[in-house]
């Protein structure tokens, strides 16, 4: 909040917080990313919170400038010495002062102005971790929300180890800092603008920015993997995820689903042809999923599968593309995070080289979709591939082209991975 200017964030990864009292404020400040963050507060101090711990700061009323945010990639002493890649407070892990860009920001001042509290989440400092900061209590109902894949979209000249910049931290000119006190939006800041729109994006955004609630308010800030789903087809989709709903997408737009860790048995897909009423009931040629808009089930083959589980053995999220359910648009599966480089795509013509006997109004049916047989199903748990499973496969080498098709058709990345799924790549 630039009323918040100095007014600070509370803004560790996967956390949950809460103000309470009129004397005091109460933070409970939670990680639930599959990774270890140093949450850090000033004032505060900070604390390592491994996956699922949580650290309750009380604040006294009438603070302000005050921030709580993640640092990542951490190394500390006995002595409490050490480095973070990113949002480092001098190389403390007890925090006496702000943290080093780029690093996401909730930011908050208590009982101020008609006994308010005001609160932001800022990106002036750039970013590194998602965030979710949202009030719970005292009927107040207006969140935030910064979950978009800033880092794995960040332009080149913004670029950090672990974060992506704000371009005031990059140039240190008037025309982004905004120093002489009159400046306005630019090209760079409106990249974070139209990803995070509730959020700070340089430092005068405040009339879209700035939010209150009445002193005493309860909040809640929680961060979590983020998928960026995208339609480059030339004609319109109506993305759906399991769990996530749905979306029509024209061409060029983008969808970005937020996901729990620990999800798992997951699904994104493409449906075509689709027309639905304003209650959100309609159908779809391929991929419906029982005539609603917003998904509940998974679609009904042929549809092509991005399909994953979050945080699982090991802590690593497995993946990969599925035409165990058959073919209807191009697609790639990949992630834009964590260092994690190799991805999945399925873009040959499937559907116009399609055999006769596979052929469906808008795609191409796997075998067992026709057949139904154990063959093409595996329902006994053993089976092999086939001439109609190596069609797919030939196409598409490293997509499932029957159900035991595993060896060659999962890929992993570490927990709290950032995805791509792209339909038309």
């Amino acid at each position: 909040m630039r009323i918040l200017k100095n007014l600070p964030a509370f803004c560790i990864l996967c956390a949950t917080l809460f103000f309470a009292s009129t004397n005091a404020a109460r933070f409970d400040i939670r990680n639930n990313c599959p990774f270890t963050v140093w949450a850090a507060a000033v004032p505060g101090g900070g604390r390592q919170l491994n996956r699922g711990q949580s650290w309750a700061l009380d604040v006294r009323a009438g603070t302000q400038g005050a921030r709580i945010w993640a640092r990542t990639g951490c190394s500390f002493d006995g002595a409490g010495r050490g480095r973070c890649q990113t949002g480092d407070c001098g190389g403390v892990l007890q925090c006496q002062a702000y943290g080093q860009p780029p690093n996401t920001l909730a930011e908050y001042a208590l009982n101020q102005y008609n006994n308010l509290d005001f609160f932001d989440i800022s990106l002036v400092d750039g970013f590194n971790v998602p965030m979710d900061f949202s009030p719970t209590s005292n009927g107040c109902t207006k969140g935030i929300r910064c979950t978009a894949d800033i880092n794995g979209q960040c332009p080149n000249q913004l670029r950090a180890q672990g974060g992506c910049n704000n371009p005031c931290t990059v140039f240190r000119t008037d025309k982004y800092c905004c120093n002489s006190g009159s400046c306005g939006p630019t090209d760079l800041s409106r990249f974070f603008k139209d990803r995070c729109p509730s959020a700070y994006s340089y430092p005068k955004d405040d009339p879209t920015s700035t939010f209150t609630c009445p002193g005493g308010t309860n909040y809640r800030v929680v961060f979590s993997a983020s998928f960026n789903i995208r339609n480059n087809c030339p004609y319109t989709v109506w993305a759906a995820a399991v769990p996530g709903g749905g979306r029509q997408l024209n061409r060029g737009q983008t969808w970005t689903l937020n996901v729990k860790p620990g999800t798992k048995m997951a699904r994104i897909w493409a449906r075509t042809n689709c027309a639905f009423d304003n209650s959100g009931r309609g159908r779809c040629q391929t991929g419906d999923c029982g005539g609603f808009l917003q998904c509940q089930a998974y679609g009904s083959p042929p549809n092509t599968l991005a399909e994953y589980a979050l945080n699982q053995f090991g802590n690593k999220d497995f993946f990969d593309i599925s035409l165990v359910d058959g073919f209807n648009v191009p697609m790639e599966f990949s992630p834009t995070s964590n260092g994690c480089t190799r991805g999945i795509k399925c873009a040959q013509d499937i559907k116009t080289q399609c055999p006769n006997e596979l052929k469906a109004p808008g795609g191409c049916h796997n075998p067992c979709t026709v057949y139904k047989t154990d063959k093409y199903c595996c329902n006994s748990g053993r089976c092999g591939s086939t001439n109609l499973s190596k069609f797919f496969k030939d196409r598409c080498r490293d997509a499932y082209s029957y159900p035991k098709d595993d060896l060659t058709s999962t890929f992993t990345c570490p927990g709290g991975t950032n995805y791509k799924v792209v339909f038309c790549p």
